[in-house]
This record gives C-alpha cells, sequence and structure tokens, in this order.
C-alpha cells in the first residue's frame, strides 16, 4: 500500500519554524481579541468554548483564565503537546482532525480563529469542518470564524521579501493559484534550508454566506478586524463571522 502523502500543513506547522515566523503574534495580541469577543458576545460563566485549531492553545488558556469550559482540538501533535502542559478539568486538549466528526461533546460556542480554515485541497472538507462545528453546537450555540479578507486589494502578490527572526532568514513569496493564495517559505538556519508552503482558499463574504446558509447556521454579525470595528470589503483585514446554529 502506498504511504499517505503528507499534507503541506501537517509539515509546516509541527515545526519550530512556523512559531518562530509568527511570534509576533503574541498573547497579549489574542487576550485583546479574547476580550473583544467576550465583551461584544456576553457568554455565562461556565460556557463552554470549543477552539477548533487551537495551535499552542494561547486563545484556550486565556479563555479559561476568563472562567470558561474550554476544549482546544488541533492536527498537530508538536502543538498539542506543548497545550497539554496547561491541562486542568476543565481546560482539555486534544489532537484532532477538524474534518472529522467530535463525537459526544456539545458547546455553546465553537470558535475557528486566525485563519485556521480553507487549507485543503478538496472544497469539501472544507464544508465538512463547518459541518463537524454545527453538530458540535448546542442549539442556539453560535460559531465564529475569523478568515481573512480576501476582497482587500494587496499588491503584495509575487514580491519576494525577506524575514529575519532569531536570527533565522525567511524568504517569502505569495501568489494566487487556482482560487488560493500560497505562501512559499524558504528557511536559512545557518545554511541549513528547508522549503515549506502555506495554501488558503479564497472565500469571500457571499461564498460564506451561502455555506453557512446551506449548513443551518444563520450569519447574525460581520466584523473586519480584531477590535471588532464594521467590516469593509475594501479595507478591512480581517472578515470575522458570527453565526448562530
Amino acid at each position: 500500500m502506498a504511504k499517505k502523502q503528507t499534507e503541506w500543513f501537517e509539515n509546516w506547522f509541527d515545526t519550530n519554524y512556523y512559531h518562530i515566523l509568527y511570534k509576533k503574534r503574541n498573547d497579549a495580541e489574542a487576550s485583546a481579541f479574547i476580550d473583544a469577543l467576550i465583551k461584544f458576545l456576553n457568554p455565562p460563566i461556565q460556557s463552554n468554548f470549543l477552539d477548533l485549531a487551537c495551535g499552542k492553545g494561547r486563545h484556550s488558556i486565556y479563555l479559561h483564565q476568563k472562567n470558561f469550559n474550554v476544549v482546544g482540538l488541533d492536527l498537530s501533535h508538536n502543538s498539542i503537546e506543548s497545550a497539554s502542559k496547561f491541562t486542568l478539568p476543565d481546560l482539555k486538549f486534544m489532537e484532532h482532525d477538524m474534518r472529522q466528526p467530535l463525537n459526544g461533546y456539545q458547546f455553546d460556542y465553537v470558535l475557528n480563529l486566525f485563519t485556521s480554515f480553507g487549507y485543503f485541497d478538496d472544497p469539501k472538507d472544507d464544508l465538512a469542518v463547518i459541518r463537524n462545528a454545527k453538530q458540535c453546537l448546542k442549539p442556539g450555540g453560535i460559531f465564529l470564524l475569523d478568515y481573512f479578507n480576501a476582497t482587500k486589494p494587496n499588491d503584495h502578490f509575487d514580491i519576494p521579501f525577506t524575514k529575519e527572526v532569531d536570527s533565522i532568514k525567511f524568504d517569502l513569496i505569495k501568489h494566487i493559484k487556482e482560487g488560493r493564495i500560497i505562501k512559499e517559505i524558504t528557511v536559512n538556519d545557518s545554511g541549513k534550508i528547508s522549503e515549506f508552503t502555506e495554501q488558503v482558499r479564497i472565500y469571500s463574504l457571499g461564498q460564506f454566506k451561502q455555506i453557512f446558509n446551506n449548513e443551518g447556521l444563520t450569519i447574525e454579525n460581520v466584523f473586519g478586524s480584531y477590535d471588532l470595528e464594521p467590516y469593509d470589503e475594501r479595507f478591512s483585514d480581517r472578515l470575522i463571522l458570527v453565526a448562530r446554529n
């Protein structure tokens, strides 16, 4: 039997280089976003949250500190291993592929944050993620998806650029191909060269509305920033959808 080909996110997210490159996306930024969400959503204390694609758990941990019950899921073994150091009776982390149903759990809120969606070759897998999120929600529960704003004009495609972080050189270039934004990443770590990619499918607000509606989720609010400013397709950096089951 042929060995299953490893998908790009399995290679990239399980490396230390991913976390080094994006280290400026820190706990303070995560905390400020969660504070804004809590103020807006006003969830009762001890509400149940699912952090879908939680990474190393920065959002999950802060939510728990705010007196909520939290489960964090991620495909990356290394990320879950790191997050699990913070495990408590009402803060749990599990290695899980979000394309697969999560049976035996019901949540008041399901969060998919920081563009943790649209990674897959088959768009049907994206639909499976939303369907599984809905199945985890209690009646009237909230699904929140934080995505990039694909309709904002961007003149940085096909222009190579370099970042140096912790004495590691990252050469990057982004381009659009077959409805996806692809970022090619070459890492030079003291002469050791490694190559990775990131791939995110382009979805507009209109496409999300159709997908959510088909899955029985009603979009109630759309925001364009982590400060929860109104969404503007021309200028907003984010596309943050708040949908009710």
